[in-house]
């Protein structure tokens, strides 16, 4: 006799005021939100077949009563942004006596949050679901499982339940190659997650699972999730080929993202075998362009060559770079504002995510500040964004409104319009496509959806889109689709940006008034001294 248990995967809400949550771009495309869980697809594979699973994302649909009424069991879980609400779905599980299983990257840095769940299931998931299954089985109702870190082999991984997916609903779907990251970034908790030792896949688990999206009927952007996609490069450089000739077989169905270390630019021939295989776009932690911060925070590997020529490098080969910078590092001497913003001008990269540096709870850099009695009690996730506005849980080494006040200069400056379509109008001309977009449906609605909506994102802004669309036309038609996607994603960034400066106007507005506390500060852990006998 098999058995049966009806499982409702509920994927949580990120904070709403968050850089990544792309509304207006969505609203462009017809899709509800950026990207599709692939986690919660990944963990339903490895459920037994006569379970029968439902998956709710609480970012694109409505939770209803009868979701709740008809499962058995309730699993979710996320990230950090999304805790607020995984809080309120374990409360609310708890309310109608469901069983609830939390799982992810939070529950596994901050397991003392969730402990409401009858279960949690903390790292990751391949080895250590056939024991949460047993014990079900066996009549358990509560239990922690706990796999090591970084140890899994990911060519157990199964096959996302991309059929679960209701695909119209995102602008991108996503697969993953490896896990883990060779470089020790303090503020990074990538490393004591998943190792420093990248783990791939096998090329055979990726052909199936692009075979399987494929299958499904879905064309267009596909994003390798990997926390740095040429962690392996020995790996990467065997599976390229193979993406290659599954990409020419389908006639190039999908384009691809990801993200990777700057050192991607150093190697010229992995940089075309990416190409070829219709790469479009990467993203970069970049952090600062301040060579002391980068050696106090252990990135060296960008120390190592020049920012803009590793950029125009990656722009040259035809993929597109978007950037992560952080301000707030202890080693920053004075206002870093007007060097950050020069980088960025030279760099030519629009898209760019500044946030406040943050203390995440599995980082060297969390270790430090506690033994320096600097970290806040308070990590500051009860606020509805991410790290543009809720970072800076420490004791700042300059004076907090100094911080405040270059973040908030950059942001003002990179997003003002003539600065943004400056670069996207930069980027339209380095950009050298070898293979042209290839229209999807729907396209062209997005299209002139923009046209008709990009006054909206500010005054001036229509002006300047119109000017960077003709340059483009006129000097590189091939960059025309990115630099339209890169406009699209201003409908989003412009008007956020000026918000997250309006609320740190306020906050300095506080400091001056003298209306700002300082939250307390956590307690160092108490350390056990063995007595002499």
């Amino acid at each position: 006799m098999t058995d049966s248990c009806k499982i409702l995967m509920i994927f949580p809400l990120f904070n709403s005021g968050s850089f990544w949550n792309y509304k207006e771009a969505c609203e462009l495309t017809g899709a509800r939100y950026p990207a599709a869980p692939l986690g919660l697809i990944t963990v339903a594979a490895m459920l037994p077949q006569s379970w029968e699973v439902r998956l709710v994302n609480r970012n694109t649909e409505l939770l209803t009563e009868e979701d709740f009424a008809w499962a058995d069991m309730v699993m979710t879980g996320g990230m950090l942004p999304q805790r607020n609400d995984a809080l309120h779905i374990i409360d609310t599980c708890r309310a109608r006596g469901k069983p609830v299983v939390v799982g992810g990257p939070d529950v596994t840095s901050s397991p003392s949050v969730y402990k409401a769940a009858n279960f949690q299931v903390l790292g990751e998931a391949e080895e250590i679901m056939v024991d949460f299954i047993s014990a079900w089985r066996s009549g358990a109702r509560e239990g922690v499982f706990e796999a090591p870190m970084g140890k899994t082999d990911v060519t157990k991984s199964p096959l996302p339940r991309f059929d679960l997916l209701k695909m119209d609903q995102y602008l991108h779907v996503g697969i993953q190659f490896s896990r883990g990251c060779p470089f020790s970034c303090e503020f990074c908790d990538i490393i004591e997650l998943y190792g420093r030792v990248p783990r791939t896949k096998t090329t055979e688990q990726v052909m199936m699972e692009l075979d399987a999206l494929y299958a499904l009927g879905y064309r267009g952007h596909v994003d390798f999730v990997d926390d740095n996609l040429i962690g392996n490069k020995k790996a990467l450089r065997k599976f390229l080929p193979d993406l290659k000739r599954w990409q020419d077989e389908k006639r190039f169905p999908f384009e691809f993202s990801t993200e990777a270390s700057i050192n991607l630019a150093d190697d010229a021939e992995l940089l075309k075998d990416l190409a070829d295989s219709n790469f479009f776009a990467v993203f970069v932690g970049i952090e600062s362009p301040d060579t002391d911060t980068l050696v106090m925070t252990q990135k060296k590997q960008n120390t190592r060559r020049g920012l803009q020529q590793s950029i125009e490098t990656i722009h040259g080969a035809g993929i597109f770079v978007n950037a992560g910078f952080i301000v707030g590092f202890d080693s920053e001497k004075g206002s870093v504002a007007p060097g950050m913003i020069e980088c960025i001008e030279d760099t030519s990269i629009p898209v760019c995510m500044v946030g406040l540096l943050y203390a995440l709870p599995t980082t060297q850099l969390t270790r430090r500040l506690l033994a320096e009695d600097r970290l806040f009690l308070d990590d500051g996730q009860t606020q509805s964004g991410d790290q543009c506005t809720a970072g800076l849980n420490f004791e700042t080494s300059r004076p907090r409104r100094d911080v405040l006040d270059d973040y908030r200069t950059v942001l003002k400056t990179i997003y003002e319009p003539t600065a943004y379509f400056g670069r996207v109008r930069r980027l339209g001309r380095m950009l050298k496509r070898k293979r042209a977009h290839r229209m999807i449906k729907g396209d062209l609605r997005s299209f002139f959806r923009l046209l008709f909506r990009i006054h909206r994102a500010g005054p001036g802004t229509a002006g300047q889109f119109w000017r960077m669309l003709v340059d483009c036309a006129l000097h590189n038609p091939k960059a025309l689709p990115y630099v339209v996607m890169t406009s699209a994603l201003y409908l989003h960034l412009g008007p956020f940006a000026r918000q997250v400066v309006e609320e740190i106007d306020q906050e300095i507005a506080k400091l001056d008034q003298g209306l700002w506390q300082a939250p307390l500060l956590r307690e160092k852990p108490v350390e056990r001294v063995l007595q002499p006998v």
